[in-house]
């Protein structure tokens, strides 16, 4: 294959979005593939804030993630996502639910933003709220228990 027609292969591929291009000529064959430079900062974003905090944090937050771990005599509900936890719809309105409120299945008991996106986390089971185990404002993990309904 002519090395001014992969040349002009090349600049096409550039000039549009095709992320690959394969060519075959007779027995001859080319692919032309360009590395999507969105993938990787992604990648690297959600690894280094993984990575930074976990070292830092690793011998305190043992003994602090065992003390709400105890209280799991009733049903927890946890996180179903990494966000930033908040027990009341607004800063002036009252919070969903509180130590002792009777809650039904399916009853909205705090929400969890992630990504300007405010999410309703609801009660999984029926019952009366034992313990909230997080502080309006604070971020949470995926998984991580909310409040116990027992």
């Amino acid at each position: 294959m002519d090395i001014r027609k992969v040349k002009k292969l090349i600049e096409l591929l550039e000039a549009s979005d095709v992320a690959e291009i394969e060519i075959k000529e007779g027995e001859e064959a080319v692919r032309i593939s360009r590395t999507s430079s969105v993938a990787p900062p992604p990648a690297v974003y959600h690894a280094q804030p993984a990575a930074m905090p976990a070292p830092a944090a690793v011998a305190p937050a043992a003994p602090a993630e065992a003390t709400p771990a105890t209280p799991s005599r009733g049903n927890a509900v946890k996180s179903p996502m990494v966000g930033t936890f908040y027990r009341s719809p607004s800063p002036t309105s009252p919070p969903f639910v509180e130590v002792g409120s009777h809650v039904k299945v399916g009853d909205v008991v705090c929400i969890v933003e992630a990504m300007k996106m405010m999410n309703q986390i609801e009660a999984d089971h029926a019952g009366v709220v034992e313990a909230i185990l997080v502080e309006d404002g604070e971020p949470v993990e995926y998984d991580q228990q909310l409040i116990t309904i027992v």
